[in-house]
């Protein structure tokens, strides 16, 4: 450093090490997202090793994402009270411990702790990574460096479900899917020993507080949620799972009137009671949560289509379902270019784009026979990839337009978390549709190939109909899209394998 940090955590231009530290925490948000590519190519293999039930296959999953989602917004907030650089620091370690475990885990169970741990070190170190890269460069330069982001997660979306399959299928030590959580441990201590040298010191502010009843109100609420739709057809759908799931309703309203006590109060919000009260945000929210609930799911289930059904390798799996990371990596960096035209036009192409995809995929699915070709998913997959390429960065855009300066970082926080939590839920209903058909379809004596296909079929139906519920969103949204202000964060990239 070559001045001392300012007080109002405005940039660090004279940052000389700034691009060395961009390169850190690159390394430890690759790490993340490839994490979330490569888990689905490994779950037929981990469910038959493991002697894991579908529910618990589904906890892989939805663990992970449910610790996240609920972890962004207050570890966030924690990086600005104590500090971006330590905050960053934890988390890197937690995710890295987690990765051990998961590498190492001797049962299910064990697993599907250290996943949920996972996410939490994840939801750590996730909402540092842009606040750091915000602060220590000027802001010429801030456009370049957000662009990086962009190009990491199109990369881990396409090297993870290849790289899985390729770890798999190697047995590296006999030790079949374990790699997969193995190979974060040497990049996680390479991004902690080299962050802890060149990640500037971001000093945090101790008289911020946290909305500690908040956090507790909605973490119970998904729970509620979550729980009874990954479990309850485990226990026959008992009373419980009902009452549970009307409980998250009452509690999604408490804590709605819990930020409204904590606004008249003058007290901290997890969510500001301005940005509920903004009518473009929560029908963009209501718009992100159907959006990204959709995807996450599908990966899951179209792996075991495509292992449990046809009996694909790990590596096959990954290569099958490469076009769509391909065409989301295209559609990306050909809307970077169209930057803020036409965006509602650019959301509804993308979404009919998603949808014409998928529903071409549902049509394949139902004409293949007893052999499959992973050739006749490259069209459609790569239409739905490049869909999802050209909505999602339109999407963010006009959802946070009419958000106010104030609130930016809020509403960028916020939606984050709701986009995680859309993949929580969509993994816990679509999972729920598709078991449930498969044992309905077992018990009338089908074959695993015609289980497995009508299962896929009637789950997909949930994407479609997701879609045109975005769509419509987009149709009731009051104000247009304004143009982002200078300097205003942009919001995260989005992993969705």
């Amino acid at each position: 450093m070559t001045s001392a940090p300012p007080k109002d955590h405005q940039p660090y231009p004279t940052y000389e090490k700034r691009w060395s530290a961009m390169a850190i925490i690159l390394m430890a948000s690759f790490m993340n997202l490839l994490d979330v590519t490569i888990v689905n190519v490994s779950l037929p293999t981990l469910q038959h090793d493991m002697g894991a039930s579908s529910s618990d296959i589904e906890w892989v999953v939805a663990g992970f994402i449910l610790t996240f989602a609920l972890g962004l917004l207050p570890f966030g907030r924690y990086g600005d009270i104590v500090g971006k650089k330590i905050m960053f620091l934890i988390g890197v370690g937690c995710f890295t411990a987690a990765s051990v475990m998961c590498g190492l885990a001797p049962n299910i169970e064990f697993l599907v702790a250290a996943r949920l741990l996972q996410g939490v070190g994840g939801a750590v170190m996730t909402p540092q990574v842009l606040s750091i890269a915000q602060t220590i460069f000027p802001p010429h330069e801030r456009a370049t460096a957000f662009s990086l982001f962009g190009l990491t997660a199109g990369l881990a979306s396409v090297i993870g479900p290849v790289l899985g399959g390729l770890l798999i299928g190697a047995d590296i030590g006999g030790l079949g899917w374990r790699p997969i959580f193995l190979m974060n441990v040497p990049i996680g201590i390479v991004a902690l020993i080299l962050g802890a040298k060149f990640i500037p010191k971001i000093p945090g502010n101790p008289g911020m507080k946290n909305d500690f009843g908040g956090i507790l109100i909605v973490s119970a609420a998904m729970f509620l949620l979550i729980f009874p739709l990954i479990e309850g057809r485990n226990y026959h759908w008992a009373s419980w799972c009902f009452a549970m799931l009307a409980g998250a309703v009452v509690l999604f309203v408490l804590f709605g009137l819990w930020e409204r006590r904590q606004s008249r109060n003058g007290a901290p919000q997890l969510l500001p009671i301005d940005l509920m009260k903004n009518r473009n945000f929560m029908i963009g929210a209501i718009m992100s949560l159907a959006f990204f609930s959709a995807m996450p799911a599908f990966f899951l289930i179209f792996a075991l289509y495509l292992q449990s059904g046809y009996g694909l390798t790990p590596l096959w799996s990954g290569m099958t379902t490469l076009p769509f990371s391909i065409g989301v990596l295209v559609a990306s960096a050909i809307s970077g270019r169209l930057g803020f035209r036409w965006q509602r036009q650019r959301i509804a192409a993308g979404l009919a784009m998603m949808f014409i995809g998928i529903f071409a995929l549902r049509v394949i699915v139902g004409g293949i026979g007893e052999s499959l070709h992973y050739g006749v998913f490259i069209v459609p997959l790569l239409i739905a990839g490049i869909g999802l390429g050209v909505a999602i960065s339109s999407l963010f855009q006009t959802i946070l337009a009419g958000v106010p300066v104030k609130d930016a970082g809020s509403g960028s926080g916020a939606l984050q978390a709701i986009q995680q939590a859309g993949g929580a839920l969509g993994v816990a209903i679509v999972s729920e549709i598709f078991f449930r058909t498969l044992t309905a379809q077992f018990a009338t004596g089908a074959q695993p190939v015609q289980a497995f296909r009508e299962s896929l079929m009637t789950a997909v139906i949930y994407n479609l109909v997701a879609y045109v519920l975005v769509i419509v969103g987009v149709l009731l949204l009051k104000n247009p899209p304004r143009i982002q202000r200078p300097g205003a964060a942009p919001a995260a990239p989005v992993m969705v394998d």
